[in-house]
């Protein structure tokens, strides 16, 4: 039978709680401080925590950051007597399952505490799950190409996360893999692959369905909710989503989120965001308390021969074999020196180009792009024939991507005296 340990330093609160959580068939436990409520919580281990916050000598705040510290899987509800929502907002940094105000509805605390339930019920037939599958590291390491120590950290990170049903915020620039690792994430986390994964892409937030798909008509979950139970649901882009659609989101967790794992993904910094007033703060601290970076392309260069070795084998060439191909040193050494502001999609762009269209079997240096290359490896203007010098800037110019400082630091001119 599932039990709950309420907290409050008034036993006529003890009391009234009681009376509603006994038709539920939960088993209450009582404290009165939070050293109390801590130590009965070590020794028995309840499925849930009720607690308040203003309390002495150990107020509630408190007691969730040390019954986390020990139980990280704990399920803990703060109540909270405040008119504003900064407490509620740092319970939930700190990794509470919800709150509710005071003075709070039956109703409203009852499923409260319905889906504090089936969250712990998720979480405990996950780790079962896991615990008797195959753990992913090969499909992480054959998807998540490369050995570097940030890579390595990055597989370390995700396999941690599988058993979880907390939420998941996946950060990092465009082309560094996002929807990739929620699509393993969701693999490892579903070793039958009969579960959904629903990915909603959050840019067309404005569409005149989208509110009613991912909100629902009463703001408790739409279709798409409903398709993910079971699953996962995969918020793309989060930040492009409406400030209204933010807040209502915020509802829809509380609500009926529990049912699906939810995974979502920002370029950009979101706690810069929140703190810059373009966030919701509430929906952040629900969505961010495991947040993952995925690194860009330049800070794991030493991953680039791994990575251009698999796009050879995934490139035809009608003249050579995948196994045929290769790239010089100073090739590699030039792909390196880049500083892939396009991430993985530029590098794959850049060498399937190649592969397909070479009629070399070994690749140098010279037969990439002209904007990977040393800016000594550039032609200077007295290699050109009189004449020449516009067609010349042009095609610096275009090579660059019309970036002009780069540009002007090749040719050593100003470009404003050549317009």
């Amino acid at each position: 039978m599932p039990s709950i340990l309420i907290v409050d330093d008034l036993v006529a609160i003890h009391e009234m709680l009681e009376a509603v959580v006994q038709p539920t068939g939960l088993t209450a436990g009582f404290a009165t401080n939070g050293e109390q409520a801590l130590a009965k919580y070590k020794s028995e281990r309840f499925d849930l925590v009720l607690t308040d916050i203003d309390m002495k000598p150990m107020d509630g705040m408190t007691l969730l950051k040390e019954i986390r510290a020990n139980d990280p899987s704990a399920v803990v509800i703060i109540m909270t007597g405040y008119a504003s929502t900064d407490s509620a907002i740092q319970a939930l940094k700190l990794g509470a399952f919800d709150y509710i105000q005071k003075p709070f509805k039956v109703d409203e605390l009852l499923k409260t505490l319905r889906r504090a339930l089936e969250f712990k019920e998720f979480s405990r037939s996950e780790a079962t799950a896991m615990a008797s599958s195959v753990a992913p590291e090969d499909e992480w390491e054959a998807r998540l190409i490369g050995r570097s120590p940030v890579m390595a950290r990055l597989i370390q990170q995700l396999n941690k996360l599988v058993g979880s049903r907390t939420p998941v915020l996946l950060q990092g620039e465009p082309g560094t893999g996002k929807r990739m690792v929620a699509e393993l994430l969701h693999n490892a986390g579903n070793p039958g692959g009969a579960a959904p994964f629903i990915r909603i892409d959050c840019t067309h937030g404005g569409d005149a369905d989208f509110s009613e798909n991912l909100i629902g008509m009463r703001g408790t979950g739409g279709a798409w909710v409903a398709q993910a139970k079971g699953g996962t649901l995969f918020l793309d882009n989060i930040p492009s989503l409406p400030a209204p659609l933010q807040r209502a989101l915020v509802g829809v967790l509380r609500t009926a989120g529990q049912g699906a794992r939810v995974v979502c993904s920002s370029s950009l910094d979101l706690e810069a965001a929140v703190d810059e007033g373009r966030f919701d703060d509430q929906l952040f601290y629900r969505l961010a308390s495991l947040p993952v970076h995925l690194p860009p392309l330049r800070e794991r260069t030493e991953d680039i021969p791994l990575l251009v070795r698999d796009i050879v084998q995934q490139t035809i060439n009608p003249s050579f074999a995948p196994n045929q191909i290769e790239f010089t040193e100073d090739a590699m050494q030039t792909l390196r020196a880049h500083y892939w502001p396009g991430n993985l999609p530029e590098l794959n762009q850049v060498i399937a180009k190649i592969v397909s269209t070479t009629d070399a079997r070994i690749i140098s240096s010279r037969q990439l792009p002209m904007r990977l290359r040393e800016l000594s490896d550039w032609p200077s203007l007295a290699d050109y024939l009189a004449g020449q010098e516009k067609e010349y800037i042009a095609t610096v110019l275009n090579a660059c991507k019309d970036d002009r400082e780069l540009a002007s630091r090749i040719l050593k001119c100003d470009l404003g005296k050549l317009d």
